[in-house]
């Protein structure tokens, strides 16, 4: 049986923010779903987050969710998934999402978003894998960030090529279009350094 690529997706658990950004994870996990593409997520059927699984299975597609036992209750963890993961703590979470995943996307969300975002990419600087990392900013929401990491350069915390660690992409289309030649099982993840 053929593997399928896996990208994982960080993003918002919260139903407050902007109805945009549940309509680009919909508009993501419908192309996911139709490019044969599995998805990997924090295993919540709210927000951001529940509207991108529930896309992706509303499409015919598959859907591996992975969430810490205590999270159940707060993130109201997804039973409708092709399958559940329950671990034990966060960082288990963090390190089997990782190791399920061939490729990293990141939409709108929180503080827990960003914590994802810049574990997977200092996992990325230590050498510890070589998956791409995908933001997708249609509007704007994480250009700040972009800012951001301009000024650690500037300030001389990191050195430029951090630019390179990941990249800011505009569109769903345009994040699959830069991952459309990504290898299946052939990036590397050091999971006895994580």
């Amino acid at each position: 049986m053929e593997r399928k690529i896996t990208i994982c997706v960080y993003c918002g658990s919260s139903d407050r923010g902007p109805a945009a950004h549940r309509e680009l994870a919909v508009a993501f996990g419908e192309s996911m779903a139709a490019s044969g593409i599995r998805l990997v997520f924090g295993g919540g059927r709210v927000g951001v987050m529940g509207a991108l699984a529930d896309a992706v299975m509303g499409a015919g597609g598959e859907v591996i969710g992975v969430i810490p036992n205590f999270l159940m209750r707060y993130e109201v963890g997804h039973t409708g998934l092709t399958s559940l993961e329950i671990v034990s703590t966060m960082h288990a979470r963090k390190a089997r999402m990782a190791e399920l995943s061939d490729a990293f996307v990141v939409l709108p969300g929180g503080l827990g978003t960003l914590e994802e975002l810049f574990e997977i990419v200092t996992w990325r600087q230590l050498r510890l894998h070589d998956k791409p990392i995908v933001v997708i900013d249609p509007d704007g929401y994480w250009r700040a960030l972009a800012d951001l990491l301009d000024g650690i350069i500037a300030a001389g915390y990191a050195r430029p090529e951090a630019t390179q660690l990941f990249d800011f992409v505009d569109s769903p289309a345009a994040a699959l279009a830069r991952l459309s030649d990504l290898p299946v099982g052939s990036t590397h993840l050091d999971a006895e350094r994580l």
